[in-house]
């Protein structure tokens, strides 16, 4: 077996030649606190890019950096995993660098380097405001802002989600909570919901109507209605069941259609009503003895052919 690094003393004494070049310590000063590139090396100690090169082998030759590729540029910092007897080597000469007047010097450079850093990424998003929505969208998709917004929720919560349909809401919930319920009476919707979330043992779906949740009393968190009220024959059975299966102080979501004249928008999706008032819903969720109610239209989003959509929510008193 091949013996610790630091009972080699060949190894000590490589270490101790690296640290014997001024340059190579001003360059490992910069790398033991931020990943930077060969140009911008050249910059702040203001050497020719070949003497940063040939320091950066020898520095990686000694295992005192890593490097990795980011597009056509070479990213170098100080090693993560240094061996003891070398991170003390480090430790004192990195004391006495700081005390150098030319480490100040460094200290300005970087600082105005890494300014420009920030400053590429304001010309960036300057020029890309106007596209931004779709850029993001076409980079990352939109599904990362559902999952941010449930990482807010306790990791202990039980949540329903109520008109699961095929479970694309519980998708971004489950990770981020202790148990998640769907509930919906579709049996062709739970079972694309099971599909879709089959990995995770935390999710129960039930098959039952919200006007008599198959919920036990006061054993949710939270709860989110999205476009499901609007299918119910009564809401006011099914907010007040929501308020049943609520503990004190649980919190409801409920997402749905505003009011509209659009007789043939609601027949070709089978919905029971033409949709809400903002008053009508708020006095739903008062009645059933929810504090805190506040309902909002949600702003339009482009190219889409629905009416517009409210957002809702209180709290169990």
């Amino acid at each position: 077996m091949k013996p610790p690094a630091s009972n080699q003393p060949d190894r000590l004494i490589r270490w101790m030649a690296s640290l014997g070049d001024p340059a190579r310590l001003r360059i490992l000063r910069l790398l033991d606190r931020h990943e930077l590139g060969v140009a911008e090396l050249s910059d702040i100690l203001q050497l020719p890019q070949s003497t940063i090169s040939r320091h950066l082998k020898m520095l990686s030759d000694d295992e005192w950096i890593d490097a990795r590729r980011a597009g056509t540029s070479h990213l170098s910092s100080l090693r993560s995993g240094l061996d003891t007897a070398q991170a003390r080597l480090w430790h004192l000469s990195r004391e006495r660098v700081a005390e150098w007047p030319i480490a100040r010097q460094d200290e300005a450079r970087l600082q105005r380097r890494l300014r420009d850093r920030q400053d590429d990424a304001r010309r960036f998003f300057t020029g890309a405001a106007g596209e931004w929505d779709t850029t993001r969208a076409q980079l990352y998709g939109n599904d990362f802002t559902w999952h941010a917004v449930a990482a807010l929720l306790p990791p202990d919560a039980v949540v329903a989600d109520l008109g699961c349909g095929t479970g694309q809401l519980l998708g971004a919930i489950a990770p981020s909570v202790g148990r998640a319920i769907g509930v919906d009476n579709t049996p062709a919707m739970l079972e694309a919901a099971a599909a879709r979330l089959a990995d995770f043992s935390n999710v129960e779906l039930l098959q039952g109507e919200l006007e008599s949740l198959p919920i036990d009393d006061r054993s949710l968190d939270a709860a989110v209605s999205v476009l499901a009220l609007s299918y119910v024959a009564e809401p006011a059975a099914c907010v007040a069941e929501i308020a049943r299966a609520l503990k004190a102080g649980g919190r409801v979501v409920i997402v749905d259609v505003a009011a509209h004249d659009r007789e043939d928008f609601r027949a070709q999706v089978g919905q029971n009503r033409l949709g809400f008032e903002n008053d009508e819903l708020a006095k739903l969720l008062s009645d059933a003895g929810f504090g805190g109610v506040r309902v909002r239209e949600l702003p339009s989003a482009a190219n889409v052919r629905g009416p517009a959509l409210l957002l809702a929510g209180g709290i169990r008193a």
